[in-house]
């Protein structure tokens, strides 16, 4: 996984986490779920992405 990528989902979780901690302060029960699925997403797409990492580690490692 590129830097770029990896910043750009932290970002996305990040601000994800600010939905959800103004969500609950405000008591806004909607901007705190679209903050938990923002979350979620950008989860997915680190954990995605490390599989895809470790993948070309192993073809690499395969073709020494």
């Amino acid at each position: 996984m590129g830097l770029g990528d990896k910043i750009k989902n932290k970002a996305e979780e990040m601000a994800g986490k600010a939905k959800e901690v103004v969500g609950e302060a405000t008591g806004n029960q909607e901007l705190q779920t679209e903050g938990q699925v923002d979350q979620a997403k950008a989860h997915v797409k680190q954990a995605g992405q490390g599989v895809r990492d470790t993948v070309k580690g192993i073809r690499n490692s395969l073709d020494k």
